[in-house]
């Protein structure tokens, strides 16, 4: 182990990406631990990319793609606008409002703060609103597109720890409507503080149905994606399917505003995407063989065990570890990485599978909004021309709720476990 971790560090310390990190330090463990099993090393990393559940990945960023192109973003503005618009700081509390919504659209915390940040952005700091807050409201509240779901990280963790997709999806819509609302309570109180205008918004009832009627598309489509799997008319990657097929038709059809010749674009991200995580989760199975071989799971769940110290400290510990690992760590490695090894122990303090996943995915979370490596971060930068330190700073008062969310998940089990054992149980 000494090995497979001393050379791990080595490699992203020279710059190597995560994945080839991750299989030259697997392969240095195999070459001098058991090299008896090296000629079977391509077929291990075949079978784990090989999944039929691992398809709904490239349909739900396609599908969020499309979603995008189709022009949804300013509808869902214009929609949060009529409710909020009128409030201190009315367009702070549309841009959480809008992440909210487009994260039960894009599964992405990355593209929800592409899509939202590069229209409110701009439009924020021309009505009055400092740069920073702009930004720092728009990577926090973009935070709530990996939990709310449909979720992309939420797949890749039911794949690895074989739970329930949707179950997930239910698990994590409480605690990220939780997220959105701490968010608005701060973001009023920091408008009053510092005097953010409200927006004059004069229209009539005519125009504000048809500015509802306008969103009424995005709004349904989580409720079509997930209540498929919740009903179980479909599995998660025939909903996937059935999403893109929903996106295509409003797209083209009903919105009118997505063009044909871009689909081709945007098959190839969708696919260069999920080929990026493919290659890091293949890489990670030689990790997860690995701690199977050294016995580490049970190694670590028997340590916990004997602690003998209160569950809310192991947790509390746990949770620490998460928010430690985010911060370096990408939301897909880090998922690879920390299911196989924490899950055991987990369940051995009665906490379910649903519920570590939720606890996981929120606090990774937090990670894309932390340096150094918070790809949030680093999109909003590119938007707002702002050094990510900044930004940072500025997003820090509104990640409080995330903070305070991830907290009561993990010490009140019914916020993440109720809506699945009612739904689905």
């Amino acid at each position: 182990m000494l090995i497979l971790l001393i050379s791990l560090v080595v490699f992203l310390l020279l710059g190597i990406p995560i994945a080839y990190s991750l299989g030259l330090s697997g392969f240095l463990y195999f070459a001098f631990v058991h090299p008896e099993l090296l000629s079977i090393l391509p077929a291990r990393l075949f079978a784990g990319m090989n999944s039929y559940a691992m398809i709904a990945l490239p349909l739900f960023v396609f599908m969020g793609l499309l979603m995008n192109m189709g022009g949804i973003t300013s509808r869902l503005i214009d929609f949060s606008l009529i409710f909020v618009g009128r409030l201190k700081g009315g367009l702070g509390l549309v841009n959480v409002i809008a992440s909210m919504i487009f994260g039960g659209i894009s599964g992405s915390s990355v593209s929800d703060t592409a899509s939202v940040g590069a229209v409110l952005i701009p439009e924020m700091t021309k009505k009055g609103y400092s740069p920073q807050f702009s930004s720092g409201i728009t990577v926090a509240s973009s935070t709530m597109g990996m939990i709310i779901p449909p979720s992309v990280p939420m797949v890749i963790y039911a794949y690895i720890s074989e739970e329930s997709v949707g179950k997930l999806f239910l698990g994590g819509l409480i605690p990220g409507v939780m997220i959105g609302f701490f968010m608005l309570a701060i973001t009023l109180g920091v408008s009053a503080f510092r005097n953010y205008p409200k927006e004059e918004i004069h229209l009539s009832l005519r125009q504000k149905t048809a500015h509802t009627a306008k969103a009424v598309p995005a709004l349904i489509m989580p409720v079509f994606v997930v209540g498929a799997v919740v009903a179980g008319m479909a599995t998660a990657t025939e909903s996937a399917g059935l999403g893109v097929l929903y996106a295509m038709l409003i797209g083209l059809f009903v919105i009118r505003e997505l063009d044909l010749k871009v689909i081709p674009k945007l098959l190839r991200d969708a696919i260069m995407t999920s080929a990026t995580v493919m290659i890091i989760i293949a890489m990670s199975k030689l990790y997860v063989w690995i701690l199977a071989l050294e016995k580490i799971p049970q190694l670590l769940a028997a340590f916990v065990a004997g602690l003998n110290l209160p569950v809310f400290v192991i947790l509390l510990l746990v949770v620490f570890i998460i928010l430690a690992i985010g911060t370096f760590v990408d939301v897909s490695p880090a998922i690879l990485l920390l299911t196989p090894v924490f899950l055991p122990a987990m369940k051995t303090l009665g906490i379910s599978g649903i519920q570590f996943g939720v606890i996981l995915i929120s606090g990774l979370a937090m990670g894309l909004v932390t340096p150094p490596v918070g790809m949030c971060l680093n999109v909003c930068s590119a938007i707002s021309k702002l050094q990510i330190g900044t930004i940072f700073k500025s997003a820090a008062p509104f990640l409080l709720a995330n903070l305070v969310t991830l907290l009561l998940i993990t010490f009140v089990p019914a916020l993440s476990m109720w809506l699945p054992s009612l739904l689905m149980d």
